[in-house]
């Protein structure tokens, strides 16, 4: 209550000093007119993106949480059609394919590709041999590879790329027979860039209208089978107007 007393520029003051030493919580600060321009405007205390192999061990479990389960779901009915490529964008070190095969009996046949930076992706191979899973478990740093894939999943990494979901997809030669996202920033009324503090870096980050982001699934020629908001995740963009709107969700979509 006392905080909210103090005038508007000491607020603002606090909120910087506490972004800027953050280690454990999901922060958010200032409104940037793109998503370079969020980039060029992160503080220069930390490194920024999450381009390192040290991130790589340190931000993440194999924990299913109880966000995860609609995409789970949309995610594994496609083993039952025969569907067995599964490229997972931003997927770091393979964290979702570790936590899923607990519960997702995976078939034999199954191939996950995984693409990332490559601090990240180098981390994720090397882990992968260890705990015996290359023969499913691959690494890429090139989207296009998600090009002839029967399922292209993002979970919690759109709002950290320099490009849209509909600019990756109309790169691709063959378009993924399913679209699954999940945790995805959306605002209501308009998208907003932002910069995001995990930690260990601060990261550019979109939040994008959510119509706009259904209007690019549509137009590049999916249909939508599902959409969902992750309740209970929160998030905010202090001092920013409209900025206590977005939220997270997530969609199902399929090629028409």
């Amino acid at each position: 209550m006392l905080p909210d007393l103090l005038p508007l520029r000491y607020r603002i003051q606090a909120y910087r000093r506490k972004f800027l030493v953050n280690e454990t919580e999901n922060l958010f600060m200032g409104s940037f007119e793109n998503f370079a321009a969020a980039e060029a405007g992160a503080p220069d205390s930390k490194a920024v993106g999450y381009s390192n192999a040290k991130a790589a061990g340190e931000l993440y479990s194999h924990q299913i949480y109880f966000y995860d389960y609609p995409g789970l779901f949309w995610l594994g009915r496609p083993f039952n059609d025969g569907m067995r490529h599964v490229f997972d964008l931003g997927g770091n070190v393979g964290i979702k394919y570790y936590a899923f095969r607990r519960v997702l009996p995976y078939p034999d046949d199954l191939r996950w590709t995984v693409c990332d930076v490559p601090g990240v992706a180098q981390t994720g191979k090397e882990l992968a041999a260890q705990r015996d899973a290359s023969a499913q478990l691959d690494f890429t740093t090139n989207y296009s590879e998600a090009s002839g894939c029967d399922v292209l999943y993002a979970s919690g990494s759109l709002q950290y790329l320099p490009q849209r979901i509909g600019e990756i997809l109309a790169v691709l030669p063959v378009k993924p027979k399913r679209i699954v996202l999940n945790t995805t920033a959306v605002h209501p009324e308009r998208t907003l860039y932002t910069i995001n503090s995990i930690g260990i870096a601060f990261c550019p980050y979109r939040i994008q209208h959510v119509e706009e982001l259904w209007a690019e699934l549509r137009s590049a020629g999916y249909k939508r089978r599902d959409a969902w908001r992750n309740e209970v995740l929160t998030i905010e963009v202090p001092f920013v107007e409209g900025g206590d709107k977005p939220y997270y969700a997530g969609c199902c979509f399929d090629l028409a």
